[in-house]
């Protein structure tokens, strides 16, 4: 320790000035030219059939990692099957080879600690592993079997369709996200391949058969780029990939893209969302690429301007105004397709119109107050300070010289990136500002509480609502338009449902109805839950559970949530109309409109229920469809089926009605259970049922925003 402090001691006072001198300022310091960083490069194979490897050594642990980076993303996929790659890439690997499953694959791999997987992007897919030195014969085989030979298991591609909807039925929940995918639909065009979100309807239409399409038409070898750094021999790892690879044939060239981008008009949109409190902003337009002469001064501009803490925007908006938690932005660059220019801001929603003012006060101030040689000094020494990272490590250098590979970049790219930097000037900085970024040539998204912007959005000028509304499953939409008119035996099928349930006189007198029931999920004690309706359009549900009483309510104009402790919070635009299609599928009020005609009743055959024939009655027109088994003696409903969606997503629902009874002249089943995707979910016993009890409006009333800030509080 003594030692070490010596050195230091000597090493500082070599540094200072001489002749007894102190520094009384870090500049007298002198400090020494750091060496130049000449990175260790890998080596480049390219086999015969077109295989380009990457071989990167790195001693330092005992693991050999890999990866193939493969032609061919999300933009080659068909406009009506988006989500084949997200399938794909997943189901690749899931699905297992055509020897052994994905389950065996990860009990294989597991013992030894070892990883292969595969994803895909809009550019590419990948397959890679990940595994100790020891180990490398083993989990190579497994790597070069499921890259040649995938199996795409039906239950796999079952599985990812799922969690596919999943996605797509909470991809409205978080305004960030809505903001993020609106705008790239906004720079690019909604129908950019780029831009394209997944559907039910498109992620439906994925078959086995498209994926085995895909892998034959994507995966040979010279659409493949393989880079491999870890604790091996170059000479021997060659040898390796020769044997395994050199008599792959080679595939057919893939034909060119041509891709169109289609920018939104300049001008302001916005997605209302009233379940918050603060605003998403996006100013958007058309980027660039990396490889254009710019790119160095636009790099240089964009973290001058709004690359960081110290950047200009983060300064104006943040630190002396105090509009934004997060602001930054420039004009984006990517290497294979153009970026997006944008700035990017959050702030609370009555400061909303402020901060896109500030924003664009600040580019028009570009013109009046260009970035200047100390921003532009600073901005330099953040990038170059930060340069060293990109490279830190044997693996980072390969994935780079790999991306350079895969989009055409010379090989030495990286190696100038530092000289261009520091070449940039004043001049060329704000040459780039006045060339790409434009106030009046943005695209404005706003995703916020509208009711509580500090202005109308329209204050700034024409105003365009986007609609995100998720188009429902085509299943469920084609279901429920199937029925365009009664059928004489539906009408003769739901008349006798009607009397069964009490007669359509009685049925039309009811108001309301509050039902208390017991509700047990699978494998759950039973959970109190009381149910009160206005017939045709409120509901309102008190929830036991845990953390205390839950309520929620839906009618034509709002759904909220409420618990004491944790205030009221507005219920997602989706789950408030599945609250309402629910009630419209209650037996009563179906039976109310027994004589409707704008409900279609359509008999479809028979079909056995236990020892029933039971009798198909198709249920549509003015509401979402639904279908009954009735007994065709009793006039009871066996069983009905539905489309709804659940937390994971659309499901096909199915609940069996059991032990009708009657009470005050009404008669209805006592006992349900409920079934999604064919899989038993819950059981529902309904304890008391009560027909038109006095109910107060205000039950069905949101609370005052004063009255739920009390409520958080206590």
């Amino acid at each position: 320790m003594k030692r070490t402090l010596v050195i230091t001691t000597l090493l500082l006072a070599a540094t200072l000035p001489q002749a007894g001198a102190q520094a009384t300022n870090y500049k007298q310091i002198p400090i020494p030219a750091l060496p130049a960083f000449k990175p260790q490069q890998p080596k480049r194979i390219e086999l015969s059939n077109g295989m380009v490897i990457f071989l990167q050594e790195d001693h330092e642990l005992p693991l050999i990692d890999g990866t193939a980076r493969i032609r061919g993303g999300s933009r080659n996929e068909p406009a009506e099957k988006v989500g084949l790659v997200d399938i794909f890439s997943e189901v690749w690997r899931t699905g297992g080879t055509k020897t052994q499953t994905g389950d065996q694959l990860d009990d294989f791999l597991e013992v030894r600690a070892a990883k292969v997987e595969t994803g895909g992007s809009s550019d590419s897919t990948t397959i890679t592993w990940s595994c100790l030195k020891g180990d490398i014969d083993d989990v190579f085989k497994v790597f070069v079997d499921l890259l040649r030979n995938p199996e795409f298991r039906a239950d796999k591609i079952d599985l990812a369709q799922k969690e596919e909807a999943d996605g797509i039925s909470r991809r409205n929940d978080q305004a960030g996200e809505i903001a993020q995918r609106e705008s790239v639909k906004l720079a690019y065009g909604a129908d950019n391949p780029y831009a394209r979100v997944p559907e039910y309807a498109t992620v439906n239409a994925v078959t086995r058969q498209d994926l085995l399409d895909w892998h034959a038409k994507y995966i040979h070898p010279n659409n493949i780029i393989l880079g491999i750094s870890g604790d091996f021999d170059s000479t021997a790892m060659e040898a390796r990939l020769r044997s395994a690879f050199e008599s792959w044939p080679k595939g057919p060239a893939l034909p060119k893209d041509e891709i169109k981008y289609q920018p939104a008009k300049p001008g302001y949109y916005f997605v209302p969302k009233d379940d918050v409190n603060q605003s998403s902003i996006h100013m958007v337009g058309l980027g660039t690429t990396r490889d254009n002469p710019d790119y160095y001064a636009i790099s240089v501009f964009n973290e001058a301007f709004g690359g960081g803490f110290s950047s200009r925007l983060f300064n104006d908006i943040r630190t002396k105004r105090g509009l934004a938690y997060s602001v930054g932005g420039g004009i984006g660059t990517n290497f294979g397709h153009p970026g997006i220019l944008q700035v990017a801001m959050g702030t609370k929603s009555q400061s909303t119109i402020e901060a896109i003012q500030a924003a664009r006060e600040d580019i028009e101030n570009l013109a009046k107050q260009p970035i200047t040689e100390e921003e532009i000094q600073r901005a330099k020494d953040g990038i170059l300070n930060a340069f060293i990272f990109r490279l830190d490590s044997p693996d980072k250098i390969l994935g780079e010289r790999m991306t350079y590979e895969y989009y055409g970049y010379p090989p030495d790219w990286l190696d100038k990136y530092q000289t261009e930097i520091k070449k940039v000037t004043a001049a060329d900085v704000n040459r780039v500002a006045a060339k790409y970024l434009h106030k009046d040539q943005l695209a404005v998204l706003v995703v916020g509480n509208t009711k509580e912007f500090d202005k109308p959005i329209s204050s700034l000028g024409d105003a365009k609502e986007i609609d995100i509304t998720i188009p429902p499953p085509p299943s469920a939409a084609a279901d429920a338009g199937k029925q365009t008119e009664s059928n004489p035996e539906g009408k003769a099928l739901v008349a006798k449902v009607a009397a069964a349930m009490g007669g359509l006189t009685k049925l039309k007198s009811i108001k309301t109805m509050r039902v208390s029931i017991a509700e047990s999920d699978t494998g759950a004690p039973p959970s109190p839950l009381e149910v009160t309706i206005a017939y045709p359009d409120r509901m309102h549900l008190n929830v036991q559970t845990p953390q205390g009483e839950l309520t929620i309510v839906a009618t034509p104009e709002d759904g909220f949530m409420s618990m004491a402790g944790m205030g009221t919070r507005s219920m997602p635009p989706a789950q408030k109309t599945e609250m309402l299609s629910q009630l419209h599928h209650d037996l009563v009020y179906i039976g109310q409109h027994a004589d409707d005609p704008a409900f279609t009743f359509t008999a479809a055959g028979t079909e056995k229920i236990g020892d029933i024939d039971a009798a198909i009655l198709d249920i549509g027109g003015a509401i979402p469809w639904v279908r009954w088994y009735v007994d065709p003696k009793s006039g009871h409903i066996l069983r009905e089926k539905y489309k709804a969606m659940g937390q994971s997503g659309p499901f096909e629902g199915e609940t069996d009605l059991k032990d009708w009874r009657a009470e005050d002249g009404l008669t209805m089943p006592r006992q349900h259970e409920n079934k999604q995707n064919g899989q038993t979910s819950s059981t529902s016993e309904f304890k008391k049922i009560e027909i038109n009890p006095t109910v107060d409006p205000k039950l069905f009333a949101k609370p005052a925003e004063k009255d739920a800030g009390k409520e958080e509080k206590q």
